[in-house]
């Protein structure tokens, strides 16, 4: 007998004249997938847990303040940022460098990405170029950008968008690679033009793939932006590290560091929030 016949104490007799079978529950309903539950305390549970072992280790000398300053010194020196009016003049110089190099970067690498992965001329001709400049690191390429574009905010703007450019494309023709061929073929059969096809089956297909090489490039975005904020930068988070390095003043170094990474946790979440509204109907 199945575990579909199988049905909960005290129900009726079914209509095929049986009589009701005791001890016998439903077969819950396991066709979940893989889909993960949100748990929205655990992750700021486990971070003020490492806050406050990290400030009780530094008061009670375990942890050297000279080393590693406690949280409470480093949140003194970001009040110090909001009050003097010092923390948006380096937030907006950084912001302005990562918006327009991560957005110009993004932008070329999924249409570069989507030219690989949909046209064989393309991919016969860019892919070995792609394969061979992505392993190099781009932070050594940043006194060659300043030679190119100046010590200003050229050369910042193109480091960023160079170490955005390659994990889009590769991430972009992956995924195009990786749409169910049968659905294109489904297509054709039902006489959909090339660009129904392209719009309407391999860009959605395609989506989860782009979207986790945006995550990717934003994050290699500011690593970038601080390297280039650390070469001739008046302001910005990563001139204000260096600054504060220089001075070994830890606890304002600190700070510029918890700055980088409220950043990219911001990131972080508008890339989900986007991903959630193009994603949709995967339910």
């Amino acid at each position: 007998m199945t575990s579909l016949d199988q049905t909960a104490p005290g129900t009726p007799a079914t209509g095929d004249g049986e009589a009701p079978r005791e001890g016998l529950r439903p077969v819950p309903y396991r066709g979940g997938g893989f889909r993960p539950a949100p748990i929205r305390l655990v992750g700021p549970i486990v971070f003020l847990a490492i806050i406050a072992l990290w400030e009780a280790g530094s008061r009670s000398g375990v942890i050297s303040n000279l080393v590693l300053p406690a949280p409470s010194q480093a949140f003194e020196a970001f009040s110090y940022l909001v009050e003097s009016g010092q923390l948006w003049r380096h937030l907006s110089a950084s912001l302005q460098r990562l918006v327009i190099g991560w957005t110009l970067g993004t932008a070329l690498g999924i249409a570069v990405g989507l030219a690989i992965g949909l046209f064989s001329l393309a991919r016969a001709g860019l892919l070995p170029l792609v394969s061979a400049l992505f392993p190099i690191p781009k932070i050594a390429l940043l006194p060659l950008f300043v030679i190119w574009f100046g010590i200003g905010e050229g050369s910042k703007v193109a480091t960023i968008l160079f170490g955005s450019f390659f994990p889009t494309v590769i991430a972009t023709y992956g995924g195009v690679d990786n749409v169910d061929r049968t659905l294109v073929r489904m297509g054709q059969s039902f006489g959909l033009s090339w660009w129904s096809i392209v719009g309407k089956i391999i860009l959605p297909g395609a989506m989860p793939a782009i979207l986790s090489g945006c995550r990717i490039s934003a994050s290699i975005g500011i690593i970038l932006l601080v390297a280039a904020e650390m070469i001739g930068a008046e302001y910005g988070v990563g001139a204000y590290i260096l600054m504060a390095g220089s001075l070994f003043a830890t606890d304002q170094l600190l700070a510029g560091v918890a700055i980088l990474s409220v950043l990219g946790l911001i990131v972080s979440w508008l890339i989900g929030r986007l991903e959630r509204w193009l994603l949709a109907w995967r339910g």
